[in-house]
């Protein structure tokens, strides 16, 4: 974790400072940028960080790479989230926190690896202000971005249906030239 979250909270209160962060232009969100969950009591907490999740990256043409994960140091892939049905992976969220997924994942990443971007940019209203937002191209998922004071991206996943979020941290990575690598 990045430091914006010192302690796990509860759901309700991390929605709740959410709603107190400034909302973001979608051109601020061009980049590389390092995830972090943040600890909120969501059943994918803990997960993503578990299996190697770097981040996101988001491109000019406003087309985003959802999921990247490190395969190597400055070694990036970017991961179909389409693989993951998310309701099906909310079954399977507390094998992904567990060690042996951690070293199972990177051996099925090759077989993962996104055939393009997977997501887009815009701006969404998001509790009656704009901000930038991800929206999934083949997942009911939105991730609306706010940013902290600490200057760092917060977003909030928001899953068609569910009444849950998952909160996470985005900190802008410098000196990457291209985030992809090769299989």
């Amino acid at each position: 974790m990045m430091g914006t979250f010192e302690l796990s909270i509860t759901n309700e209160k991390a929605l709740d400072w959410f709603r107190t962060l400034e909302p973001v232009d979608t051109a601020e969100m061009i980049g590389l940028w390092r995830g972090s969950g943040c600890p909120s009591g969501h059943p994918l907490g803990g997960v993503l960080e578990n299996l190697g999740w770097f981040g996101k990256c988001f491109h000019q043409n406003l087309r985003a790479d959802a999921l990247l994960f490190e395969k190597a140091p400055r070694k990036l892939i970017a991961i179909d989230p389409a693989y993951f049905p998310i309701r099906w992976t909310f079954g399977f969220a507390s094998t992904g926190r567990k060690a042996f997924a951690r070293s199972l994942f990177p051996h099925i990443t090759p077989h993962l690896r996104a055939r393009g971007t997977t997501a887009f940019l815009q701006s969404r209203m998001d509790d009656e202000l704009i901000t930038a937002a991800m929206v999934y191209d083949r997942q009911p998922i939105v991730d609306v971005f706010r940013r902290s004071k600490h200057g760092q991206m917060i977003g909030k996943m928001i899953i068609e249906g569910d009444p849950r979020h998952y909160f996470f941290e985005l900190a802008k990575v410098e000196g990457f030239s291209s985030p992809m690598t090769s299989s």
